[in-house]
């Protein structure tokens, strides 16, 4: 090997040796932090959506591609809807992390703190009308008037044979506490509960007068109902009357000739109510999944479409629950701005562990001045190490035998011919082999001048 290489790498060691310490505690805070901080988000999470062919089974969908190219697993639980989605939050047991939520359905009916607390909102994802279809035969036999134009109103209802929707939506409680605003006693209808495909097949087979759906309209059941001969739409006459009873709707308006416009469908606008649809999560969700999340609905949700103009979703207002602090940090401020430039896996560590990090350097940079000092001892206590024999031999200088102290002086020389150091310190070691060659003419200078005596 040559020996610039050799004393390259000795160098190199020694580095390594001397700063091994110091680069082991580094090592050691940095994974405890990162055990203590958990930065990784985990790689598989449940989604509590809504019936099979329900606006919140799309979506989740599409939730599910949106962080599976982040490689995160969204298992989909289907359900059916608000209520058991909120039960299966409240329940320490579920596996269920996030979910789709109506709002009034269940939270609006009191502020029970109780019953709430460990949920957080991660923001309002969209409009989500309510959606009463009859049909026009059933409208003018109960009426008992040629035209519809008297239903406009919930107090028509007396009569009715309605259905509500599954005992797990958040609609029957919903649409009881409309009826119930109208003054209408709920036992002068008849009410069902069954689910969304039962009671659309009960509806066009004449066997009910009507049914309530509360979904985004991307729903296939509501796009279906909405181009079905002999099915109306019910307009909410007093739809700004309700917003102002009950502050979780609003009133939206379905345009006239949104649906089709060829066809003029529908032929005038339709007003409706709307609460809004809300993500849910368990508040010990990971930190960096509701980001993930809230991203994801930013691209789910962001764009324009019947009830809402682009950007107007998903938003931190509407929302019945607090909001999580990395979702109201999203709407305050955006992305973070590592994520628009480092993959997420990256921006995320970084973005968790800054704070920690700065901390670390805080500590570790003092103790960093150690190192060079330490280095620059290990590398020179292998020459001065010498000297100490050195002295020995000189202060032995006429007490013993000349030619034993040569012997132990060629001793030294050879050891120190065996010494490596750093170039930048090739200096020291020069001199400390002139030291010797000064020590050795000290001790054959007697022996010398003796001989020219003699001579």
């Amino acid at each position: 090997m040559p020996k610039v290489l050799r004393h390259t790498l000795l160098s190199a060691r020694d580095l390594l040796v001397t700063a091994g310490p110091f680069a082991l505690i580094t090592l050691v805070l940095l994974v405890l932090a990162y055990l203590v901080l958990d930065p990784a988000p985990p790689k598989r999470v449940v989604l509590a959506t809504g019936p099979d062919q329900g606006a919140y089974a799309e979506f989740g969908k599409r939730y599910a591609d949106v962080l599976k190219s982040h490689g995160i697993t969204v298992e989909l639980r289907a359900t059916q809807g608000t209520a058991e989605n909120l039960a299966l939050l409240r329940d320490e047991a579920s596996l269920v992390d996030i979910a789709f939520v109506q709002g009034g359905a269940d939270l609006a009916r009191g502020t029970d703190d109780i019953a709430n607390a460990g949920l957080v909102s991660l923001g309002s994802l969209f409009f989500e009308p309510v959606w009463l279809f009859y049909r026009e035969d059933s409208a003018q036999r109960l009426l008992k008037a040629p035209t519809l134009d008297a239903l406009a109103q919930l107090t028509n209802a007396p009569g009715w044979k309605l259905n509500t929707g599954a005992p797990g939506s958040g609609v029957p409680n919903l649409m009881n506490r409309l009826i119930e605003a109208n003054g209408v006693d709920l036992k002068s209808l008849t009410l069902l509960q069954q689910t969304q495909t039962p009671a659309v097949m009960s509806l066009l087979a004449g066997e009910i007068d009507g049914l309530v759906f509360a979904s985004a309209p991307e729903s296939l059941m509501v796009q279906m109902l909405l181009q079905t001969p002999g099915i109306r739409l019910f307009s909410f006459a007093q739809a700004e009357a309700y917003s102002r009873r009950f502050p979780f709707m609003s009133p939206v308006t379905l345009p006239r000739g949104v649906v089709d416009l060829a066809r003029d469908m529908p032929p005038a606008d339709v007003r409706l109510v709307a609460p809004t649809a809300t993500l849910v999560a368990k508040e010990g969700t990971h930190p960096a999944l509701v980001q993930l999340f809230v991203q994801a609905a930013s691209s789910v949700h962001g764009g324009p479409g019947w009830f809402q103009r682009k950007g107007e979703f998903p938003s931190g207002a509407q929302t019945e629950l607090p909001l999580a602090k990395e979702a109201e940090r999203f709407y305050r401020q955006g992305a973070p701005l590592l994520q628009r430039y480092l993959p997420f896996w990256l921006a995320n560590l970084v973005d968790r562990m800054w704070v920690v990090l700065v901390s670390i350097i805080a500590i570790l940079l003092p103790l960093s001045r150690v190192v060079p000092p330490l280095y620059q001892f290990r590398i020179r206590s292998r020459i001065f190490r010498w000297y100490a024999q050195l002295r020995r031999v000189e202060d032995a200088m006429g007490k013993r035998p000349v030619n034993e102290l040569m012997a132990d002086l060629q001793e030294i020389d050879n050891h120190v011919e065996q010494v490596s150091v750093p170039l930048s310190y090739a200096d020291e070691l020069y001199s400390l082999r002139s030291h010797i060659q000064m020590v050795r003419r000290r001790l054959v200078a007697p022996v010398a001048d003796a001989a020219k005596l003699k001579a």
